[in-house]
């Protein structure tokens, strides 16, 4: 116990010891008997001095002053003393005050102005402030006049011991590969000290690690970590929590210390090689299953991870090879057995496959660890199903002349049941492609006949799909698509390509060609088409025309002679033979029709009508047809005007003789007005006269009126009203 006392009190004064001898000495010890405060000369003798002496002569300071210090972070019970001011001027008569100004006057420090003592009434910090400037001047106790100009100074907080060290970025993080060699780098941690890093050791950081033994170590000064030991594992141990300590005060017994965390991760290289599960595989298929299809999975484990536990999947030996594939699964790491080609069971019944399994990347620091590869066996079984029938071909090409008879045997299919009861198989056309029903199929043997004629013109292949269907399992179909060819015969003789009209011009020349036609076949001769043009017999001595056949299988027509004529003959009709090079060969007849025109000087033609002789020179039949025009226009014109005039000249009212006889009119009576409509036909007052068409001039004698008008006069005589005459007054009504 005592000596556990004993090291306690030496922790407590070994700095204060070190602090003290480390001050400068005028904190401890004043010239002339005054603390922190240096004075020298002695007061101007400014009575003795003329005047002259006090303009020549500079005063003569009586201040002289030295930095003041004080420990920061003190406390007691009374105020501590910084240091004292005085002047020489100071008699000890108390007639001088002391004034202090500047950074902490009055509030942290504080100066006794008759004695001028300054002491610290408050606890200082030198983080937060390390140096106060302050300004001290003497003057008269009564007056307040100044005594000497005021001088600045300096109280320095001297710094102790009072932070920690602190990691301001922690907790830390790191990697390192594993496997690394003993000393590789880790990373490197910084700590910070508030303490003046200047002064003392307050701020001299040591750093330890306190938990992360044996594996990692630190640089005391740098604070770089390192591994300690060599061939870390990552598959054994991946991660590492390290604990460093900073300690200031050099490290030494008293300094303060901070502590921080550090996790270390060791990362993956590639240092295990793949590892199958198992040695041997076993997998079963069935005979019909389709390509591609997966098989089964393989699998081998690498301890490592990320890329460096991608392995590459193959088949590197067995009697399989070349019916099954192996591919690797990115995700899952395995490997996937495919189907490549058709099985048969009753071939073979099961395959012995090799796979290997390789790392795609490989460090070349580990290729001593052995080769990053192995290997496995599989064995598949190939189990039986019922198959569909097997046709002898994928496909079939027939092939048949248009002119092949019906029931005509075009070809034949094959298939047979692949499965060991041999089921017997039955034949049929898949009807949708072959909606004409052009061809039937021997159900048992599968021979394919023609049902309809063939002409290759209008369709040269037929495309139909066979189905065969086994017997005993109606489920089991396949289908094989047959293309039929349909040769060519020579059926078809050849005729012109196109409706030709040939034009000979009047002023043509012997020789010349009037037209070039060609001929077409719609046979298909597999030497190409050659065709023989010719004239009728009895016009092979034609006065007017010849032909010629050309080298590009085409014909030209040519003029004999000169002078045609159109007004004594317009058209010419032509007759050609032509015939194909076909066994037997097939020819027609085609006739050209060949119109006389009249042409210009350079041949170009311009009408070949007869009806042009008769227009008058210069007048083009466009004139002519609007002068024709014209003249219809007129006749139309005039016939209308006729048919108007007649219009006009007959009566608007046409009544017969009874309607007449009706009507009565009277005179010299007094009407009852317009309501008065008993006594006559309004109608025949309107239009008295109108019913023979003839209206009555008045004032003409009355015998020419009874002549005129004898049934009017009867009328008349009736109403026993006197016809009206030249001389008669009586009062008419007309419209």
């Amino acid at each position: 116990m005592p000596e556990r006392l004993a090291e306690m009190l030496l922790d407590l004064w070994t700095p204060l010891i070190i602090l003290w001898i480390t001050l400068p000495p005028c904190i401890f010890m004043a010239p002339m008997n005054h603390s922190q405060v240096l004075m020298s000369g002695s007061p101007l003798e400014l009575n003795r001095l003329g005047e002259e002496q006090r303009i020549l002569n500079r005063s003569k300071r009586g201040w002289v002053w030295n930095q003041m210090f004080v420990l920061e972070e003190f406390s007691g019970p009374e105020p501590i003393l910084v240091g004292r001011l005085h002047t020489d001027l100071d008699p000890g008569s108390k007639k001088i005050k002391y004034i202090l100004s500047g950074d902490g006057a009055g509030t942290i420090f504080q100066i006794n102005d008759v004695t001028g003592d300054i002491h610290a009434i408050k606890r200082l910090d030198r983080e937060e402030k390390a140096e106060y400037t302050l300004t001290a001047q003497a003057v008269d106790w009564e007056t307040s006049k100044p005594l000497e100009p005021p001088s600045e100074f300096i109280i320095k907080v001297q710094d102790i011991n009072d932070n920690a060290p602190e990691f301001l970025n922690g907790p830390y993080h790191a990697t390192v590969p594993e496997m690394s060699i003993l000393g590789t780098s880790v990373t490197n941690v910084t700590a910070t000290d508030a303490d003046d890093p200047v002064y003392g050791n307050s701020a001299k950081l040591v750093y330890s690690i306190l938990e992360g033994q044996p594996y990692f170590s630190i640089e005391p000064e740098t604070a770089i970590i390192k591994t300690a030991l060599p061939n870390m594992d990552r598959e054994a141990k991946e991660e590492y929590l390290v604990v460093i300590q900073a300690k200031d005060m050099g490290g030494h017994s008293g300094g303060l210390s901070g502590t921080t965390t550090l996790t270390v991760t060791l990362t993956d290289v590639n240092d295990n090689p793949p590892k199958f599960a198992q040695s041997l595989y076993h997998f079963s298929v069935p005979e019909d299953v389709v390509l591609g299809t997966a098989i089964g999975r393989v699998k081998a484990n690498d301890q490592d991870i990320g890329e460096n536990a991608q392995s590459s999947y193959d088949i590197i030996d067995g009697d399989g090879t070349a019916l099954f594939e192996i591919t690797s699964d990115a995700q899952a790491q395995d490997g996937i057995i495919r189907l490549r080609k058709p099985l048969d069971f009753e071939t073979k019944k099961s395959y012995t496959l090799k796979v290997e399994a390789a790392n795609v990347h490989i460090d070349p620091r580990f290729s001593s660890r052995g080769p990053f590869k192995d290997t496995a066996t599989v064995k598949i079984v190939v189990e039986d199903a019922d198959e569909p029938p097997v046709f002898s071909s994928p496909t079939y090409l027939l092939e048949v002349h248009e002119n092949a008879a019906l029931n005509s045997v075009i070809g034949q299919v094959t298939a047979r049941d692949p499965d060991i009861t041999s089921s017997p198989i039955r034949f049929s056309i898949d009807r949708h492609t072959d909606l004409e029903r052009q061809f039937n199929i021997n159900a048992d043997d599968g021979k394919i006949t023609l049902a309809t004629p063939l002409d290759r013109e209008l369709s040269m292949w037929h495309n139909i799909t066979i189905i065969a269907t086994e017997i005993r399992n109606h489920s089991q179909i396949s289908r094989v698509p047959v293309a039929i060819k349909v040769l060519d015969v020579n059926d078809n003789a050849p005729e012109f390509a196109s409706e030709y009209e040939a034009f000979l011009c009047e002023n043509g020349k012997p020789g010349q060609v009037i037209q070039t036609v060609s001929a077409m076949d719609k046979d298909d001769p597999k030497n190409g088409h050659y065709f023989l043009y010719s004239l009728l017999p009895e016009m092979v001595n034609n006065p007017n025309f010849t032909i010629k056949k050309n080298e590009d299988n085409s014909l030209s027509i040519l003029a004999k002679h000169n002078g045609f004529n159109r007004q004594k003959q317009e058209v010419y009709l032509l007759p050609i033979v032509i015939s194909d090079s076909g066994n037997p060969p097939l020819s027609s007849t085609s006739t050209l029709t060949i119109r006389v025109c009249g042409c210009s000087n350079d041949g170009v033609v311009q009408s070949c009508n007869v009806e042009a002789y008769v227009l008058p020179i210069g007048l083009s039949m466009g004139a002519l047809i609007a002068i024709l025009a014209c003249i219809i226009l007129l006749l139309v014109i005039v016939v209308l005007f006729v048919t108007l005039r007649r219009h006009k000249n007959e009566p608007l009212i046409i009544k017969d003789d009874e309607d007449v006889r009706e009507n009565i009119i009277r005179y010299d009576d007094e009407g009852g007005g317009e309501e008065d409509t008993e006594a006559f036909d309004i109608a025949t007052l309107q239009n008295p006269d109108g019913i023979n068409g003839f209206l009555p001039r008045w004032g003409l004698p009355t015998q020419w009126w009874e002549e005129r008008n004898p049934i009017q006069t009867r009328v008349f005589a009736r109403s026993r009203t006197p016809l009206p005459s030249a001389s008669s007054s009586s009062t008419r009504t007309q419209r």
